[in-house]
């Protein structure tokens, strides 16, 4: 602990720290995480400033998560509308006044927006300065504000909570074709009064499948490429091949094992030459939507000038602490997960770490991280997988629950899925648990519970789960893990108990 006190100190030596300070804490960023940071702050007391440069909520508000689950919304009820025959209605094709689907979309920003607004934070006792925040010494940040002035302020601690931006992957004339991404598709398709006819989703991860399967179904005559063997790469193969049924039964052309290798325009015409197994094709398309991850904001920010280490994250201790310990990144900058849910996470770590790390630390707690994919069917995840137990050779049973024998399942048209729960051989300690199918999202966080708690299928099975409802998915998992687990011998004495009562 002495060294670790020490070495900071010798790498500060160059600078001079400040006697007194303007704040407690200086937030750079306004997504989830620096939002999280700034509110325990300001509800801690602390004398807190939150920068951001462009628009409060950050990717989750403006581009990611709320206006894509708006436009899955819309999709997925024209989808309904065309297959209303299934529920005994007459199936009816949908008109799809584009325009008016991207207005929703916006819509449902602006009602979400006041949570995150500048107005609420500074009503909590955070002061939020919009501009451009740059470290120019371990204490001082240098501020230029949109409004033209520049701010130096002093601050006994900082959380970097810059986020992520799109991956844009060197293509050869990929700037010539006008692709977008999902920071810049929702302002693009303003303008549009009609869905892309010919899309090309690049890309076959979460926000990939999604996006291809929402334009589908709005009428987009949709390919997705992917250079992987399948997609949905970090799910297990039951579940991402459920997913790729989904997508093709939905219109969407998925070509796996191909790699994009250039862009352009011939005579007018936008094109995308792609890869497999040796052959070349070119797939011409009118839109080009570029979704193959995304990239911490690293730069521009004084890090690697004042000495914290950067590479594809702000490297940080297991308290989150770079090698400025008073100096801590959270959510997407620092990885190792790019979720919402765990930037806000993280946020709590940072922040009590930042105000009250000299009296007690808290490491990061990442053991039971859950997160999903809003497809239909959705794909929800908690601990290990089966590809990474086996990987890992983390010895394992499988209990596997299909939703096609769930009686509210059936009543919803929903049987696509199933819940599958890894658990410690001969226990019911849970290791991991996937779940495909409607609502999966929300069914995972009863595992998620269990899983925090340390509490086990026997728990889940004794616990009264109400019918008919999809929940009750879980309680049959645990009640198919009871039942695989009984002892033959004590069956067979039950029997003789029974037999012998009869008289």
């Amino acid at each position: 602990m002495l060294l670790e006190i020490l070495k900071p100190g010798k790498r500060q030596d160059r600078w001079k720290r400040p006697r007194r300070f303007d704040r407690n804490l200086i937030v750079i960023g306004g997504g989830s995480a620096g939002l999280v940071s700034a509110y325990i702050a300001a509800a801690t007391k602390a004398k807190v400033t939150l920068v951001e440069a462009h628009k409060m909520g950050g990717d989750c508000l403006n581009t990611g998560c709320v206006p894509s689950k708006a436009l899955i919304r819309s999709a997925r009820l024209a989808h309904q509308m065309r297959h209303a025959d299934q529920y005994g209605l007459t199936p009816h094709q949908p008109q799809v006044p584009f325009a008016d689907v991207i207005a929703r979309v916006h819509r449902v920003i602006a009602e979400i927006e006041p949570h995150d607004s500048i107005e609420r934070y500074t009503s909590l006792g955070v002061e939020v300065l919009q501009g451009y925040a740059r470290l120019v010494d371990p204490w001082t940040v240098e501020i230029a504000l949109n409004n033209g002035v520049t701010q130096r302020l002093t601050t006994r601690s900082v959380i970097i909570a810059t986020g992520a931006q799109p991956f844009v992957p060197p293509l050869p004339g990929i700037e010539d074709v006008g692709y977008l991404t999902s920071d810049t598709l929702w302002e693009h398709m303003k303008a549009r009064a009609e869905a892309p006819r010919r899309l090309i989703v690049l890309g076959g991860g979460p926000i990939g499948c999604e996006l291809a399967q929402s334009f589908a179904r709005l009428g987009s005559a949709v390919t997705q490429i992917e250079m992987a063997p399948r997609i949905m790469i970090r799910e297990d193969e039951d579940a991402s091949e459920l997913v790729r049924n989904a997508l093709e039964a939905n219109g969407v052309r998925v070509l796996t094992n191909h790699k994009a290798r250039a862009c352009g325009v011939t005579d007018g015409r936008k094109w995308i030459e792609v890869e497999q197994a040796g052959e070349m094709r070119r797939i011409e398309f009118d839109d080009l939507i570029v979704a193959v991850g995304r990239a911490p904001r690293l730069k521009g920010f004084g890090l690697e000038e004042i000495g914290i280490n950067v590479d594809r994250v702000v490297e940080t201790n297991a308290y989150l602490q770079t090698t400025h310990p008073h100096i801590l990144a959270a959510g997407d900058v620092a990885g190792p997960y790019q979720f919402t849910h765990v930037a806000s996470h993280q946020a709590w770590f940072a922040t009590v770490n930042a105000l009250f790390g000299d009296l007690k630390r808290f490491k990061a707690d990442y053991r039971v991280i859950p997160w999903a994919t809003f497809t239909d069917p959705e794909v929800a995840r908690v601990g290990l997988s089966e590809a990474e137990a086996k990987e890992n050779n983390v010895s394992y049973e499988v209990t596997r629950y299909g939703l096609d024998d769930l009686d509210r399942a059936i009543t919803d048209g929903s049987t696509r899925g199933f819940v599958k729960v890894l658990t410690v051989p001969g226990k019911d300690r849970i290791l991991g648990v996937t779940i495909v199918g409607e609502h999966a999202g929300d069914l995972i966080a009863e595992f998620v519970l269990a899983m925090k708690q340390g509490l086990g299928l026997n728990k889940i099975l004794g616990t009264i789960h109400i019918y008919p409802t999809l929940t009750e998915a879980n309680k049959m998992a645990a009640g198919l893990w009871r039942r695989n687990h009984i002892s033959p011998r004590l069956l067979a004495l039950v029997e003789r108990f029974h037999s012998w009562r009869r008289g």
